[in-house]
């Protein structure tokens, strides 16, 4: 028995996944994952089906979730508008947690993931490297509306609250937003095409200064700041610890891959990729690779937009480290090993 339940709403993308995952790993903790689709990964954790942006369902499903200790919102809206995404991601969020915290009666803390757009990094320049207490940009953005809602419904309760802030998430898992994936695939297709590995992105962004977070740093800065008392009621960015340029990363890259590095040529990957699925349906048969649908292989609309800032993206987390979470990742080792993971699951050559 354990008196520690977790409840990871959105559960099911690569953050959450990781998530469970890390609680079956360190133990102790009961687990039930929230999502409309069910896992496709090993989990002891239960699983409610329920369709957050419906009130009446989170109602039906999430208000017996008695027992929940520690929330953890790892969840999103599909589509990319800002205007349409306020309202959307606010909703999901919202309708579960009015749904959960009045019936979890011993809920001790939750945990919000939001990410490096609360700075601004989407819109253009920004203040670097960003802390977390810079000031807000122009809205609309969804993590504030979020946010403040949270901080609403905490107001004198016994729970408390934490704001993770990461950038660019990267993992094992072959899910949509991790951008690991598209450079595997684009690098597999440059190769059985002769090419060089060309950065598909503009000069500047090539030449600018850049971070990004292992979902496992994530994950375990998650857990670290829901269960440390110290900890509570603070934002938190939570990033590798390091920075990077592309044009040194990039060579090592195309080493990886066996390839010539060949410096940048911007292209546009979701348009030149239309036409690509004979070319990956090839490789797949000759290399006896798992059976993935070339839409499925690489989100290119994610790719074109992480390869895009030609602005410097830096974000402080010195003050995770003033705090106690003394956790860090080598960015580029981190890429190296999760291509590694790829070809032993056989996703690429």
């Amino acid at each position: 028995m354990t008196d520690r339940t977790a409840i990871i709403l959105g559960g099911t993308g690569m953050v959450g996944a990781n998530m469970a995952q890390l609680l079956d790993r360190v133990g102790g903790w009961d687990v039930t994952i929230v999502s409309r689709r069910a896992p496709a990964f090993d989990t002891r954790a239960r699983h409610v089906v329920c369709d957050m942006s419906d009130p009446a369902d989170c109602e039906d499903k999430l208000g017996r979730l008695a027992s929940a200790t520690h929330i953890f919102w790892t969840g999103h809206a599909t589509g990319t508008r800002w205007v349409d995404k306020v309202a959307r991601d606010t909703d999901l969020f919202r309708n579960a947690m009015t749904a959960i915290e009045p019936a979890a009666t011993g809920l001790r803390h939750v945990c919000l993931l939001q990410g490096s757009k609360y700075y601004g990094r989407h819109l253009g320049p920004f203040k670097t490297p960003a802390r977390e207490s810079d000031p807000r940009h122009f809205p609309p953005n969804f993590y504030y509306t979020q946010e403040d809602f949270l901080r609403q419904l905490a107001q004198g309760k016994r729970w408390s609250w934490s704001l993770m802030r990461p950038h660019i998430v990267c993992g094992y898992a072959r899910t949509d937003i991790n951008l690991p994936k598209p450079i595997a695939v684009y690098a597999t297709l440059c190769k059985k095409l002769g090419l060089p590995l060309r950065f598909p992105g503009p000069e500047g962004a090539y030449r600018a200064v850049h971070c990004a977070s292992d979902v496992e740093l994530l994950n375990k800065g998650m857990l670290w700041a829901a269960t440390t008392p110290g900890a509570a009621n603070e934002a938190f960015n939570m990033v590798n610890g390091d920075h990077f340029r592309w044009e040194h990363l990039w060579p090592r890259i195309a080493d990886w891959f066996g390839m010539a590095a060949g410096g940048v040529q911007q292209i546009d990957l979701e348009l030149m990729m239309a036409d690509k699925e004979d070319l990956w349906n090839e490789i797949v048969r000759e290399h006896g690779l798992l059976p993935t649908p070339f839409s499925e292989a690489a989100n290119w609309a994610f790719a074109n937009y992480a390869f895009a800032p030609t602005w410097d993206i830096m974000l402080d987390n010195t003050k995770a480290r003033k705090f106690g979470f003394q956790e860090f990742v080598d960015s580029e080792e981190m890429f190296m090993r999760i291509f590694d993971s790829f070809r032993r699951q056989r996703f690429i050559p």
